[in-house]
This record gives structure tokens, sequence and C-alpha cells, in this order.
């Protein structure tokens, strides 16, 4: 309560001054739901979340002539936004809406009480109020004990909370990644048996929680609460899929385990390894999923080993086409496709036996993905062994300076052949078209293989190339 009184306070003038409009007006207004959560937690946001027993058309009237900003676009299920010196504000009527338990959006109808209220939210430590007009603490579900204990519980019974709402079971396991909280037996035997019912949901919203999942500080919890209870058997498959039999004759990593380790080792890099960044969904998309394709791959081997040929190429197609059934942007499912594709490349320079043209190649394929993709083979070394972790941190060490000491010489973030299109038409006599493509690309691969030439030199080859399609050029 010391933690929220100390947030509150800091807000208090602005909520003070609103609740005073409302009381005005003769209603009542209660800071609600997260923002008291994250008020316990000493995180309170810049966007706070308000009820109060006034009717929608009563809110606008009320807040128009004091606030900086409003937007209705909520208005339907009763939440006006506000926005006040540099705060976002949503006051939301009381709710008691009820469910057909078919589909997810609810009958929306409005509450007179604020325990009413309560009482129909997602997680008891989200069913906590304020009332603002007497800075009275409202908890009738055990809020503040749950936040104490760091349990994760629902108000009702978490089948009838469930069964209204599916999507609050995917809210659990990221309430339980991004809080470090740990869910209420119940709560995790009531997501066991129902976790078909999160088929209900749009694809658009479980993307949506899945993302904010693994974009916590700690996604590990939430993602083993949904392997563990069924979750991800109906939202990302591909993930406890990986978890792979091991018999004594076949040992191998347990690749599920593994991944998860990457995943956490991605999120440590960064913010260590330059370019350092913000937390980066790409990033950790790419690290959970990059192993996708070895149980598809996997070959058991004479003597005891065990072969995953090609899994680089088969997981990258499975990570795309679950990303298009999670209705993910292009731009997302394009680059972590590639950066699983890419993954293992590194593993063939061995020790440094990769000529300058294979690390030109390795900076163009990964394009704009280079800095993750470094950040991604760093946290695919999960050996226990630290000598070889060491050996491995080292050589790739030396391939970043290779590529920094060749990027110095030759732009290599934007290599192009030595002659441009214009350049290929006027020397071959062609009109624009496929050939003129071809024989750019020819002079690419040459610029790749060579490094840059001179400009007399590029245009021997092109005619050479050209005489061997055939093809008369002018001189």
């Amino acid at each position: 309560m010391r933690n929220a009184v100390t947030e509150l306070m800091r807000i208090s003038p602005l909520a003070d001054e609103l609740a005073q409009l409302f009381a005005k007006a003769g209603h009542r207004l209660y800071l609600v739901g997260g923002s008291v959560r994250d008020a316990l937690l000493g995180r309170l946001s810049s966007d706070l979340d308000f009820t109060t027993d006034a009717r929608p058309d009563k809110v606008l009237e009320i807040v128009r002539p004091w606030a900086d900003g409003v937007w209705e676009i909520g208005i339907a299920f009763g939440t006006v936004g506000v926005t006040k010196k540099g705060l976002t504000l949503e006051i939301t009527t009381f709710r008691a809406d009820s469910y057909d338990r078919v589909g997810r959006n609810p009958e929306v109808t409005f509450g007179d009480s604020i325990e009413g209220d309560l009482l129909r939210r997602d997680f008891t430590v989200n069913a906590m109020a304020i009332d603002l007009s007497t800075k009275t603490f409202v908890d009738p579900h055990g809020g503040l004990a749950a936040v104490r204990d760091k349990v994760m519980d629902t108000p009702a019974t978490p089948q009838e909370s469930f069964a209204d709402d599916p999507l609050r079971m995917l809210r659990a396991a990221r309430f339980v990644a991004q809080l470090g909280f740990t869910p209420a037996p119940r709560v995790v035997e009531a997501m066991t048996s129902m976790a078909g019912e999160i088929d209900r949901i749009t694809a658009e919203r479980v993307q949506a929680e899945l993302s904010k999942l693994l974009l916590a500080d700690n996604p590990t919890p939430g993602l083993e609460l949904m392997v563990d209870t069924g979750l991800a058997d109906r939202v990302l498959p591909e993930v406890p899929g990986m978890r792979l039999a091991i018999d004594e004759h076949h040992q191998h990593k347990d690749v599920y385990q593994h991944s998860l380790t990457v995943l956490q080792q991605a999120i440590d890099l960064e913010k260590t390894h330059e370019p350092t960044s913000n937390p980066d969904l790409i990033l950790r998309l790419a690290a959970l999923l990059h192993d996708v394709g070895k149980p598809a791959t996997r070959e058991f081997q004479e003597g005891g080993g065990v072969s995953f040929h090609h899994h680089e190429v088969v997981g990258a197609k499975m990570a795309r086409k679950r990303l298009r059934a999670l209705k993910y942007s292009k731009e997302i499912i394009d680059d972590v496709s590639q950066l699983v594709f890419l993954h293992l490349r590194f593993h063939g320079y061995g020790k440094g036996e990769w000529t300058d043209s294979a690390v030109r190649r390795y900076v163009t394929d990964a394009g704009d993905l280079l800095p993750r993709l470094h950040k991604l083979v760093r946290a695919d070394c999960t050996t226990r062994n630290k000598r070889k972790a060491a050996a491995l941190q080292g050589t790739y060490n030396q391939l970043e300076e290779r590529i920094a000491r060749i990027a110095a010489d030759e732009n290599l973030a934007r290599i192009r052949p030595d002659l441009d299109g214009n350049e290929i038409m006027k020397l071959l006599g062609l009109p624009p078209g496929p050939m003129v493509g071809q024989a750019w690309k020819f002079l690419k691969e040459l610029r790749l293989d060579r490094g840059p030439l001179e400009h007399d030199e590029a245009v021997a080859e092109l005619r050479k190339w050209a005489a061997e399609q055939g093809l008369t050029t002018s001189e």
C-alpha cells in the first residue's frame, strides 16, 4: 500500500481534479484495474484506467471542457478516452456484461456498483479500485493479498471467467511472464481442461497477447504455462512439438528446453551486444522458432548419432506458415523466417576458413537483419562446456571483426554490381527486359566473389558473359 500511495501522490492532483468534476456532477470516480495493480507494484505508467457510475454521454459532458483531447472510439463499450497534461486516461462506465460463450464479444450492459464491475474482471490483481473521492481502497476479491503473494487467480471461478472470455487464459500466461506471478492451481486446472476454447478467439487477438508475452523481460514461465496446459498446442503447436523423445542410444539436447534457453540468451544480448535495442519481437520469435524444423528432420545414425539435415530450411517454412496463421505482418514473417533460414550458416565458418567472398555473401544474405543474426547465432550456443562455448564466441568475434574490416573497404551494407543497369543496356545494346536483369545478377555475383572491380575489368567480364550467352555487344 505504501507503494500505491507513493505512486498515486504523483498523479493525485490530476486524479483529484477529475474526481471533483465527477462529484460535482453527482457521480463517483475510481482508479481501477491494472493501474491500481501497477501502483501497488511501484510501476504506475502514464496510461491510467478509471471507472464510474456515470453513463458514457454524461462522461463526455463532464470531461470535454476539462480535457486537452477526447476520443470516442470505444464509446460503444462504455469507454471514453482523454488526454490531459501528457497523461492518457480511459474512463469506462461500470460494466455488468453477459457472454453467450460461443464468441468472445459480450453483450455490453452497464452496471450500478463498483463491486459488480470488479467481479467481471479477469484476475483478482486487476479487480481492485480506489475511490478517488474518499481515497478508500476497494478490494472485494483479495487482490492486494494476491499482489503480495504474487499469485494469479480469478474473481469468479476460472471456469466461469475463461468460458466468458477464453483469451483470459492467454492473458494469464502473459501476466505470469510480465509480472513473475504464479498461477493458482485452480487456474492451471481450468486452462488445461479448457485449452480448446481458445479456438473461439480470432488470430489477431491471440497474436497480440502472444507478442506481449514474448516482449516481457522473462517470457519463459509464460511459455511453459502455455505448453504445460496444452494452450500452446492450439496457438503455437510447433513449440511443444520440439519436445522430442530421447532414448539411451541416441542422445541429443532437448530441443524445446534448448529453444527456451536461446530465447533468454537472445534477450540478454539485446541489452549487451552492440547495437543494443529495446525488446525485439523479431529476434525473440526467431530465437524461439529457430529449431522448429528439427523434429521433422531428425534421423538416427549408427553408433548413436542424431542428425537434423536441412532443419533450417524446413524450419523457415514452418515458421512462415505459423506466423501467417497468426496474422503477423509480412515484414515480421519475412524477417523471422529469414533469420531461421540463416541461423546455421555460421557453422560452416569453422576456424575462419571462409573466403572474403563467403563473408560478403553472409552479409548480403542477411541484409538489414545482420545485427539480429549476430545475436541469434551467439544466443544459439547453449553448451555447458565452457571451453567449447568460449571457442565458439571467440570465432564469432573473429567473423564480426572480418565483416567490419571488409565493410570499411567495400560498403558491404549496399553491395551493387560495378556497372548499373543503364551501362549494361548501353554496352550490350539491350532494351529494358529480363536479359538486363540476368546481366546485373551476373555482375553482382562477380562482385560478391571478387570484391570491387576496376571499371574496365567489369566491362570485360560483362562482354565475356554476353558472348557466352550468344549476345553481340556494342563497342
